[in-house]
């Protein structure tokens, strides 16, 4: 049985407790929140666990196998640290840090101890993502060419982090796992209109090793519906998710373009264009709540030796695109490559 302890018991504290505790394999011991209305919640909730005032007390609790921080990014570095320190693995909240320097030491400091991280990325886990991971690596769409996402909605307005920080962590964690190609470069351009000089509107363009497939990413505060869509096309076939739809969130598209060179006998060449049009269908997702499937996975990985697919290099790649946005923001959307 493998000990829990939970570090933040805000907005999406609850959850990550309510998952933990229905696990047959963990067994939720402690929550810790500085404020003591968030502490009598969950010692209300959980009237077995141990409520703590100060994250040392969970990191340094000798019961205490895994240390799951659900606070604001800016202390993700140092709590998760001081976790690896003292022994434990860690389960972190995306994004996993506010630098790519912080996510590698942690990522060094928890090879050192022969410890686990896993970043939050709880998208990668909806029946959604599960089932176009599946199409896209059993080649059904073909090569992919083009990876197209939307995510606007009206606010909400964060007080420390931009539009990008906020929103493209669950865009970019998502395309990383389902495309293969190394993202190398970025281009981004973004404006604040309501929030200081932190962008409310952003566009953002990811480069990757293969010269002939690019992503495109809108992110945005100021819309006045809500729009979570992502089409990934390929050369065979077409990707549709609706996230926001009640039903057929995935869509499967059979078209395409189809390209014939004819050469006259004058050596006159003639590039013509065929659009096929085929049938649509939509596959079946499985409806288990993402974050259930995430914990058990992760205790699953800790319980045979096994490094989880979102680990702390996932959350590294999430991280040096933040950055690499940002930079490009500041610069009036100049290419930044990845490896400066």
């Amino acid at each position: 049985m493998i000990n829990v302890g939970i570090i933040g018991f805000g907005y999406w504290g609850p959850n990550v407790a309510r998952n933990f505790n229905a696990s047959p394999e963990a067994r939720l011991t402690a929550i810790c929140d500085l404020r003591p209305q968030r502490r009598l919640v969950a010692t209300t909730t959980y009237p077995f666990i141990k409520g703590y005032s100060d994250p040392s007390e969970v990191i340094n609790d000798p019961e205490i196998d895994v240390v799951a921080v659900v606070t604001p990014v800016s202390s993700h570095y140092e709590l998760a640290r001081q976790a690896l320190l003292n022994g434990k693995h860690v389960f972190v909240e995306k994004p996993f840090t506010m630098n790519s320097q912080q996510a590698q030491d942690l990522i060094d400091l928890a090879a050192s101890r022969d410890l686990k991280i896993m970043v939050d990325h709880t998208f990668l886990f909806t029946g959604a993502v599960q089932k176009m991971k599946e199409i896209i690596e059993a080649g059904e769409l073909g090569q992919p060419l083009c990876y197209d996402s939307v995510r606007i909605n009206l606010g909400l307005f964060q007080h420390d982090v931009n539009v990008v920080w906020d929103l493209a962590p669950h865009d970019f964690s998502i395309m990383c796992h389902l495309i293969k190609d190394r993202p190398v470069a970025v281009s981004a351009q973004g404006v604040s209109h309501y929030n200081g000089d932190l962008e409310d509107v952003a566009y953002i363009t990811v480069y990757f090793e293969n010269p002939h497939l690019i992503a495109h990413f809108h992110l945005n505060w100021l819309s006045p519906v809500k729009i979570r869509r992502t089409i990934v096309s390929g050369n065979r076939k077409m990707l549709l998710w609706d996230d926001v739809a009640a039903d057929e969130k995935v869509k499967i598209y059979d078209r395409g373009v189809e390209l014939k060179i004819e050469t006259s006998e004058e050596h006159v060449h003639n590039l013509l264009i065929n659009y096929r049009i085929g049938d649509v269908y939509v596959p079946k997702l499985d409806a288990t709540e993402a974050l259930k499937k995430e914990v058990d996975y992760f205790i699953d990985c800790l319980n045979k030796n096994v490094e989880p697919f979102n680990n702390g290099q996932a959350g590294l790649m999430v991280v040096k695109l933040l950055e690499a946005a940002n930079r490009s923001i500041a610069q009036k959307g100049q290419l930044v490559k990845l490896n400066e």
